[in-house]
């Protein structure tokens, strides 16, 4: 079956030629040490970071492919002296650019408004749970929850749309109602769910299992039917299943529709596909995956498929990004669902989901491995055949050709 990535996403882009997102590290100086952070940044910066003639070319190209979404993220960027130069470039390019600075003194709300001047459309901030015990212990900074809701206060007051983040782990998997609660509260437009990928600081240890990672489905998708901002994941493409297979009951059910975020949160051609007016419609993320409508510009210039997924695929100080992106082996690899191997491979949902590829990475070392936290057991999927097939194959003396 050849893969389906030709088709083009909502608003005509075509994953294989145009990513849905592109995110920069414009430097890794930080002055947190956060757990999980997966730059493991520094308080200097990198010799090496890209220069300000440099980032300006960078983001010639990001409008040249027209990209929609593009994210200046660090590290902390509001460590980089020329972030508002760089943010009015971009604005007059008409690239509209996210924010996702760090909770420290260098985001006063000076700065914030600043940030609105220069052409900045949304604040992305982390908050980690909803009280000081829970959010200090994982940035490792006291005082860190006082900032960041100063400085989600503060955005509101200069208008700013602000996004929150949060990185879902066992320090905080059950704190996510009261999180929601505080939300409403701060007027966020979108709560962004990251599940942790154990790379960098974040450890193993950490790590949701499978049956954990749908208990969350499972909370996100309550909370998702009574808040009033948008919410999205991130490195839990399983959830567009969990959103599928849920949609699919209540419409069995007969409880009208569905759930109003399941088509437009993992859109196909041909699926059902809620209102227009729903509250993810306008951040069309169906199919979105590492590779795959998706990339990551390092502080230095190297491109990688995610930030969590460290495979290099070209520097573009030597190679268009537009060439990196629609050419290199590994992006290539990853947007060829045919590839895919182990419970990934057979799923009748890999189009819509596929997986994260970088925790595929961080757990087993091979980024076309199945999803290590999804317990989904797909219609065309043998178990038992398939771990017999792996222990023949071990079995076998170095050098034979096993084929099953």
């Amino acid at each position: 079956m050849q893969p389906m990535t030709n088709i083009p996403a909502r608003g005509g882009l075509n994953f294989d030629e145009t990513p849905f997102l592109a995110i920069w590290e414009i430097t890794q100086s930080c002055d947190l040490a956060c757990k999980h952070c997966r730059a493991a940044a520094q308080p200097m910066a990198h010799p090496d970071e890209l220069s300000n003639a440099e980032g300006k070319a960078l983001i010639d190209q990001i409008a040249d492919m027209k990209i929609p979404i593009f994210v200046f993220t660090g590290g902390d960027p509001m460590k980089r002296k020329d972030v508002f130069e760089l943010i009015h470039y971009a604005a007059d390019k008409g690239v509209q650019v996210a924010l996702t600075p760090s909770a420290t003194p260098l985001l006063t709300r000076e700065a914030i408004f600043k940030l609105k001047e220069a052409g900045l459309v949304r604040l992305g901030i982390s908050l980690d749970g909803s009280t000081p015990e829970i959010h200090d212990t994982f940035r490792g900074l006291p005082g860190a929850y006082a900032r960041t809701i100063q400085a989600i206060e503060w955005a509101n007051e200069a208008g700013i749309p602000i996004q929150v983040h949060t990185t879902i782990s066992r320090h905080n998997a059950h704190d996510l109602d009261s999180l929601c609660a505080l939300f409403e509260k701060l007027a966020i437009v979108m709560w962004n769910v990251f599940f942790l990928v154990p790379v960098g600081r974040g450890q193993l240890d950490d790590l949701l299992s499978g049956d954990e990672f749908e208990q969350v489905f499972g909370k996100i998708y309550e909370l998702s039917h009574r808040v009033s901002f948008q919410i999205k994941t991130t490195e839990a493409m399983h959830y567009r299943r969990y959103l599928l297979q849920h949609n699919l009951e209540e419409r069995k059910m007969g409880h009208g529709h569905g759930h109003p975020h399941a088509a437009s949160a993992a859109y196909e051609p041909g699926a059902p596909t809620a209102d227009a007016k729903t509250r993810t419609a306008s951040w069309a993320t169906r199919r979105v995956n590492d590779g795959k409508g998706f990339m990551f510009i390092s502080h230095v210039g190297n491109v990688y498929p995610s930030g969590f997924l460290p495979i290099h695929a070209g520097n573009v100080k030597q190679t268009p990004l537009a060439e990196i992106y629609r050419n290199a082996p590994i992006f290539k690899s990853l947007r060829d669902t045919s590839l895919l191997e182990g419970k990934c491979g057979a799923c009748e949902y890999k189009e819509i989901c596929g997986g994260s590829r970088a925790r595929a990475y961080a757990v087993t070392g091979d980024p076309l491995a199945q999803e290590p936290c999804c317990i989904y057991q797909p219609k065309n999927w043998d178990a038992q055949l398939e771990q017999e097939a792996e222990a023949f194959r071990e079995a076998a003396p170095t050098g034979t050709l096993v084929t099953l």
